[in-house]
């Protein structure tokens, strides 16, 4: 599909595009320039803060796992069925 580049570098995405990815009015997207091809990929921002508190839960349970307090899993259904009690 063509897009027009247009005042103030403005291009609008097709509505069939649109419509396939789900995007809507305020959504952000990262776009990017390699070697001659631009690409403009959806991307979700998550405030620092909510990021920070993740990484500290990783941390923690990582350090779980590696102390032997948590145990590892070695595929899928192991987990669920340690979640739901079996």
């Amino acid at each position: 599909m063509l897009a027009e580049l247009r005042q103030k570098s403005q291009i609008t995405i097709p509505k069939k595009i649109v419509s396939k990815l789900g995007l809507s009015e305020g959504d952000k997207l990262e776009i990017a320039e390699d070697n001659g091809v631009i690409t403009i990929m959806p991307v979700t921002v998550y405030p620092k803060k909510y990021l920070d508190e993740l990484r500290g839960e990783i941390e923690t349970a990582k350090s779980k796992i590696a102390s032997g307090e948590k145990p590892v899993f070695s595929n899928i259904d192991l987990l669920f069925a340690e979640l739901e009690g079996n």
